[in-house]
C-alpha cells in the first residue's frame, strides 16, 4: 500500500457503499472489512444447474494452442451467501506455457433476473481488490436494468484473497510493516528502506513460489478471456473501476475483436509510467484534500482554523506528528506515521466519509489521541479488530505493480522525483516519493507489454473520470480516451473516486443504456 517507500503505483481502492455521518461512515468502512472474513465461496454450497439463457456453450475458439481445455472446461456452480452461486475456475499458471501448472480462480455470481444477455464481469480495483466480495455488496447498488439483463460475476483476479493466493507475511509482521515509518531524507533511512522492502520481497517468493511472477495483469487479462469462452459468451461485456480500467483496457488491447461493451469508471492512463502515475496521484489528493479542508472551515465542528492554506498545514503538522510520537489509541497500539496518513486519506475517496476525517482529525489536534484514524486506517488495511487481515490485497497491490512496472531505485533520480511531487503537493506529497524503492528487488522482472494500447478494431469503450478524483485523477481518464482508439469520454462533475455506483443519475443513465441497450453516450458528455 503506501507509505514511505513502499509506493508502487497508483493507490489500491475498497469498494464503498452509500453512507452519511461520520460514525456511520466509520461503522460502514468497518462493515466493508469485516463482511470479507465470513465463509469463502463454495464452503456452505449446494449443487445448481447451470443455465446459460441462450448463451453458446463454452467454446474454445481464440483459445491460445495449448490452452483449449481451459476454455472449454465446465463451471460446476454451487448456491452461497444467500442467494448467489459460486464456483472454482482452473487457470494456467502461466499463460505463455501449457506444461506450467495450474491455478484457481474463485468466482461468484447472480443470476439475470429478467430475459438474459449475457455475463457482464465487474471488477473493484486494487490491484488486489476481491471480485467476489465486491460482488456481495455491489449487487444492492447495481441498477435493476443491469440486474435484470445480466449475470453479473464476480472474480478474485489470479492472486487475490479465495483464488489461489499470493502470500507474504503472517498477520503480526503485515501489521508492522505497515506501520513502518522511515526518514527517507537520509541515506541511512532509504538504505533501512531498501533493507525492508527487500526482505518483504524475499518473503513474497518464498511465500508464493512462481506464480508471483505471473499475477501481472496482461495475465489477469487472459484469464478473463477465459472466463468469457467458459462463461459461454462470445464478447465480453465488463464493468471496471479504479485498477479495473487498466484490466478492461488491458483487455481491449489484447482481445479487440471480443471486446464487447466495456465500462470502464476512474480510468487509469495507460501512456503514463510508474513515476508520473505517483505524482499525479500525490496532487490529486493533495487537491480532494483542499476541498475537503475548504468544506470542514465552512461548517461548525471544524477542528481546523483560519484559511485553507492554514487548514492544509494544520493536516501536515497532524501527520508530522505522528512521527518522533506515535499517537496513543484506546488500546494497546500507537499511530505512526503511515498509519496516521492511511487514516487522513481514506475517506478522500468518498465525500460522504468526510465527517469521519473531520472526527478522526478533531481528537488528534485537541486530545493527542488518534484512536479515531487507526479505525479508518485499519479499514483501508483490511485489518480485523482482532489482528487478522481480511484479505492479502496489500500483497498483490506490490505484486502486480512489480510486475507491470516500475520507478527507478536510483537515489538521485528517486530524491530528484520526490522534491518535484512535494513542491505540487506540499502537503501530502512526501508520501508518494521513492517508490522505486518498493521493487528494486523484486525477485521477478517487469513484464513486457504485448499488445497495442489504442485496441483498434474494438467496439466503443466508455471511459469515465470524476473532475476531483483523489485516486485516479481526471486527466488519467482523459489520457485513456485519447490512448484507446475507439472510446467515449463521460465525465462526472465532483467529488470522490470513481462514478457510476455513487448514484448520479445522469451517469448511472449513460451507463445502463449502454450496457443494456448498447447505446452508445455522447463523447463529451458531462454530468
Amino acid at each position: 500500500m503506501i507509505s514511505p517507500a513502499r509506493r508502487a503505483r497508483p493507490l489500491p481502492v475498497r469498494p464503498q457503499a452509500r453512507r452519511t455521518g461520520a460514525l456511520a461512515a466509520v461503522a460502514a468502512l468497518l462493515l466493508t472489512v469485516s463482511a470479507c472474513t465470513g465463509d469463502a465461496p463454495g464452503k456452505v454450497s449446494t449443487p445448481v444447474e447451470d443455465a446459460t439463457g441462450g448463451a453458446g456453450a463454452a467454446d474454445a475458439a481464440g483459445a491460445p494452442e495449448g490452452f483449449e481445455s481451459y476454455y472449454t472446461q465446465d463451471i460446476a456452480w454451487t448456491d452461497c451467501r444467500g442467494e448467489f452461486e459460486c464456483a472454482t475456475v482452473t487457470a494456467p499458471e502461466s499463460w505463455s506455457d501449457p506444461e506450467s501448472g495450474s491455478i484457481e480462480l474463485s468466482v461468484m455470481r447472480t443470476r439475470a433476473t429478467g430475459e438474459r444477455t449475457g455475463s457482464l464481469l465487474v471488477n473493484p480495483g486494487g490491484p488486489g481488490g476481491s471480485g467476489v466480495d465486491f460482488l456481495a455488496s455491489a449487487a444492492e447498488i447495481l441498477g435493476d436494468r443491469v440486474l435484470e439483463s445480466f449475470d453479473v460475476v464476480g472474480f478474485d483476479p489470479r492472486g487475490v484473497e479465495d483464488s489461489t493466493p499470493v502470500t507474504c507475511l503472517d498477520d503480526a509482521a503485515k501489521d508492522a510493516y505497515l506501520a513502518q515509518d522511515y526518514d527517507l531524507s537520509t541515506d541511512e533511512g532509504i538504505a533501512d528502506a531498501r533493507e525492508g522492502a527487500a526482505a518483504y520481497a524475499q518473503a513474497c517468493a518464498d511465500n508464493t513460489g512462481e506464480l508471483l511472477g505471473e499475477v501481472g495483469t496482461q495475465s489477469a487479462a487472459r484469464d478473463m478471456d477465459m472466463l468469457r469462452a467458459a462463461l459461454g459468451d462470445d464478447e465480453l461485456y465488463y464493468l471496471g473501476m479504479s485498477y479495473g480500467t487498466s484490466l478492461g483496457a488491458t483487455y481491449a488491447g489484447l482481445f479487440p475483436e471480443r471486446a464487447g461493451r466495456l465500462v470502464l469508471d476512474g480510468a487509469i492512463d495507460p501512456t503514463i509510467d510508474a513515476a508520473e502515475q505517483s505524482a499525479g496521484q500525490a496532487v490529486g489528493f493533495e487537491n480532494a484534500l483542499r476541498a475537503y479542508v475548504a468544506d470542514c472551515l465552512g461548517g461548525a465542528d471544524c477542528p481546523l482554523t483560519g484559511s485553507v492554506d492554514d487548514g492544509m498545514q494544520q493536516v501536515r503538522d497532524v501527520l508530522d506528528a505522528a512521527y518522533d510520537r506515535p499517537y496513543p489509541t484506546d488500546g494497546d497500539r500507537v499511530v505512526t506515521r503511515s498509519l496516521a496518513f492511511y487514516g487522513v486519506i481514506y475517506p478522500l475517496y468518498n465525500q460522504r466519509d468526510w465527517p469521519a476525517l473531520t472526527q478522526a482529525l478533531d481528537e488528534a489536534i485537541d486530545q493527542g489521541t488518534g484512536t479515531m484514524l487507526l479505525y479508518i486506517a485499519d479499514a483501508y488495511n483490511g485489518r480485523n479488530n482482532d489482528g487478522t487481515f481480511a484479505d492479502n490485497s496489500n500483497e498483490v497491490f506490490t505484486a502486480v505493480n512489480c510486475l507491470d512496472g516500475r520507478s527507478s531505485d536510483d537515489v538521485e533520480t528517486m530524491r530528484k522525483e520526490a522534491a518535484e511531487i512535494e513542491a505540487e503537493a506540499p502537503t501530502l506529497g512526501s508520501f508518494f516519493g521513492y517508490g522505486g524503492i518498493t521493487c528494486a528487488d523484486w525477485p521477478y522482472p517487469p513484464v513486457e507489454r504485448d499488445y497495442d494500447v489504442a485496441a483498434p478494431g474494438a467496439d466503443p469503450i466508455v471511459v469515465i473520470g470524476t473532475t476531483n478524483d483523489p485516486a485516479t485523477p481526471f486527466v488519467w481518464a482523459e489520457g485513456m480516451a485519447d490512448a484507446l482508439d475507439s472510446a467515449v469520454l463521460v465525465t462526472y462533475e465532483g467529488e470522490g473516486h470513481t462514478a457510476y455506483l455513487n448514484g448520479n443519475g445522469c451517469i448511472v443513465t449513460a451507463v445502463e443504456d449502454y450496457l443494456v441497450e448498447g447505446t452508445v453516450p455522447e463523447d463529451g458528455l458531462t454530468c
